[in-house]
């Protein structure tokens, strides 16, 4: 494959969590217990900001994640318009959770967030061949923050 030769794929946002029931009455009863303990101590702003949050979490866990376009050439990773040069990343890895594949690329600034993109497994071996021409590949593992939104399914 030619250095500046494109790869194009497209996949999902994030990771479907199936809740059940119990997730919906658990969510239903650290809502109510917390806007309980608002009311009781007169904490009204603070009731407002729970229910606010109850509904953005229902919204964003009720709604089907978006298909993204990413194309991968010399000058780095594009998802849809934006470009994720070469040059801002320090390393990559790879994820496999419950055979969905993922590139995670780490940020050279300190508190930069790492990039996270889902790719099919059929263009795996290209995609991280072209990574591993211009980063270094190394052990990743979910963090702190990304195990409990897993073992929350959010």
């Amino acid at each position: 494959m030619a250095k500046d030769e494109l790869i194009n794929w497209e996949a999902r946002e994030y990771i479907v969590q199936e809740r059940n029931v119990g997730w919906w009455v658990g969510f239903a009863l650290v809502v109510l217990v917390l806007a309980a303990i608002a009311l009781f101590m007169k904490l009204y702003s603070f009731l407002v900001v729970i229910v606010v949050a109850a509904i953005a979490l229902v919204v964003y866990v009720t709604r089907e994640p978006r298909t993204l376009h990413y194309s991968l050439s010399k000058d780095g990773l594009s998802e849809g318009n934006n470009l994720y040069a070469f040059d801002e990343f320090k390393s990559f890895g790879i994820l496999n959770e419950d055979n969905h594949y993922s590139l995670v690329l780490m940020p050279k600034k300190r508190f930069a967030m790492r990039v996270t993109v889902f790719f099919p497994e059929a263009e795996g071996e290209q995609i991280v061949d072209m990574f591993g021409a211009r980063l270094p590949m190394e052990p990743v593992k979910l963090d702190l923050l990304d195990r409990m939104v897993r073992w929350l399914r959010i």
